[in-house]
């Protein structure tokens, strides 16, 4: 594995309110080694400070404001520079209808492109994140998000989120492997591939986790997370890193 085990700090926002700093020490006693936070620009000086005497990097942030104003985008490329990565993420907020035909893959895209032409001038790359919306839709015979890539400036990659790939139908590996280095990080869940259930503690469900990996770039960022969760959530996340942990010695 190339980099750390991640966990995407929206599977404990509850927890994270009161106490971030706690909490990011429990992760980091669970063993990983970086975060993924959701809202970068809430103080990205302390966050920083806290993540770094815990041993903790910042894979990448997600942030709904990059689709804001030119201001809002810009305080979130600030925050990653602080918070010392270099990829940002959209992580929803194109309406769910333009993945449904051409015309909106092709607005959605053009909104990506230019949004990642403004991320490069910060140093930085641009990145998508999907839920099952991007993948339930057919246009032209293949997941909608498939046609999205080939309509992505080289510069935008993807973070495939695994689980909600295939409550949306998809083959993951399948997908993976046609994605290829398209992919610089992946979203590794479990749980019942229903909407709706709680998930689980990675290796828990029903994904097929070992052949997702394999398929997946050796070199993209494997990132937890559970949306929510039935037990407590971080004894899964815990357990999600036993899991991974042993498939990779395995390896």
């Amino acid at each position: 594995m190339t980099h750390p085990l991640s966990v995407q700090l929206y599977s404990v926002r509850e927890l994270i309110s009161d106490d971030r700093d706690g909490v990011l020490r429990r992760i980091a006693e669970a063993g990983f080694g970086a975060v993924e936070p959701f809202r970068p620009t809430d103080d990205p000086i302390g966050f920083r400070k806290v993540a770094d005497d815990l041993g903790l990097s910042v894979s990448s942030v997600h942030a709904m404001d990059l689709l804001g104003t030119d201001t809002e985008a810009d305080a979130v490329f600030d925050a990653a520079a602080v918070l010392g990565t270099g990829m940002v993420i959209v992580p929803a907020g194109i309406a769910e209808e333009e993945f449904t035909g051409t015309e909106g893959l092709t607005r959605a895209a053009d909104t990506l492109n230019a949004l990642a032409e403004r991320a490069a001038g910060h140093g930085l790359q641009l990145g998508y994140h999907n839920h099952w919306w991007e993948f339930e839709p057919r246009v032209n015979g293949r997941h909608a998000l498939e046609e999205l890539a080939d309509l992505l400036d080289p510069r935008v990659f993807l973070e495939v989120d695994t689980y909600w790939a295939a409550v949306g139908g998809a083959d993951v590996p399948l997908v993976l492997g046609g994605l290829g280095d398209r992919v610089k990080a992946l979203h590794v869940k479990d749980g019942p591939i229903v909407k709706g259930e709680p998930h689980t503690a990675v290796g828990a469900g029903a994904m097929p986790v070992p052949a997702i990996l394999a398929a997946a770039p050796a070199d993209a960022w494997r990132i937890v997370e559970l949306d929510n969760c039935a037990t407590d959530i971080i004894d899964a996340i815990a357990d999600s890193r036993r899991y991974l942990s042993a498939l990779e010695a395995q390896a």
